[in-house]
């Protein structure tokens, strides 16, 4: 695993040397800069995951650094903790109203300044990665998740999840009713794993209309059963009374011939190695893709469950 790289920027040696010693012992990769004018050479070269940074120093002060960082659109997601002087208040609302997502005031404890740079950076990137839609996690913490289980040697069940005729609902009603249905249906994926699955269970957006929920072997067909029950009774809603009252939609394809297009429906496909041992991510892929065509082969909303033994 890549170590995170932290860029401390203060023009005291006695603190660089402190927090990296400190750092270091905690795993991060540190870098150091003795100035604000350094420090900002020194974010374009490393690409830190996050800075701290001083709010009093020679040449370019914390206050002007931060600014220009947040400023900038490649580095403005990068989490800055800022260093301030026992009881300058002003400068801890500068540095803020400045963008730095936290302040520490001198002298600190180490740990504690360790504790609120792991809370940030596990933060960040799960803001960074979320779908900026349904506020789920998106593709790298969900191929996280899956490799961990994989490697853990535990019985787990990995529900894929993809609307049915979801385009031609799009094409008709416009985006923004889509993002309503997309936001609908992470509801009720969310709703139904709480409820029915374990504390730990895991829930993803891959994107567009396709989900994940990563769960054990026993609580994935009761969740499936619910979120379908749920979903069929909301899918309704999202049409207007004509469309609903007749069950389908007019849409046209490719070539311009309209045709009838029914209510949404979700397919789910269960991919367990319950009956089979699976190495790698890509294998959850290929099966689950597998199995969700297998589900849309059915009329309405539907689970298939990978039953088969490996060869």
């Amino acid at each position: 695993m890549r170590k995170q790289k932290i860029l401390i920027i203060d023009d005291e040696p006695d603190i660089r040397d402190v927090l990296k010693i400190t750092l270091e012992s905690e795993g991060f990769d540190v870098f150091e800069a003795k100035d604000g004018v350094e420090g900002l050479e020194k974010v374009h070269r490393s690409s830190p995951d996050l800075v701290i940074l001083d709010y009093k120093m020679p040449k370019m002060d914390g206050h002007e650094v931060c600014q220009i960082l947040k400023k900038d659109i490649l580095l403005r997601h990068m989490p800055i903790i800022m260093l301030t002087g026992k009881g300058e208040t002003q400068d801890k609302i500068k540095g803020i109203n400045a963008g730095a997502d936290d302040y520490l005031v001198k002298p600190f404890e180490p740990q504690e300044l360790v504790a609120r740079i792991k809370m940030i950076v596990r933060r960040s990137t799960r803001d960074l990665d979320a779908n900026p839609l349904s506020r789920l996690p998106g593709n790298v913490t969900i191929m996280n998740e899956l490799e961990a289980i994989i490697n853990s040697d535990k019985l787990f069940a990995i529900c894929y999840l993809d609307l049915d005729k979801f385009k031609a609902f799009n094409d008709t009603y416009g985006f923004e009713h889509g993002d309503e249905v997309i936001r609908e249906t992470a509801r009720i994926i969310l709703t139904n794993v709480h409820e029915i699955g374990n504390k730990d269970d895991f829930v993803g957006h891959i994107g567009g209309d396709d989900f994940v929920v990563l769960t054990t072997v026993d609580k994935a067909e009761p969740i499936c059963n619910k979120i379908i029950e749920d979903f069929d009774n909301a899918s309704p809603q999202f049409y207007n009374q004509e469309d609903r009252k007749r069950g389908f939609i007019i849409a046209k394809d490719r070539q311009g011939n309209e045709w009838q297009v029914p209510i949404i429906s979700i397919s789910i496909g269960i991919v367990t190695n319950e009956h089979r041992t699976i190495h790698h991510v890509a294998e959850i892929g290929e099966i689950g893709a597998e199995l969700k065509k297998l589900a849309k082969s059915n009329p309405g909303s539907t689970f298939v469950r990978d039953s088969r033994k490996a060869e």
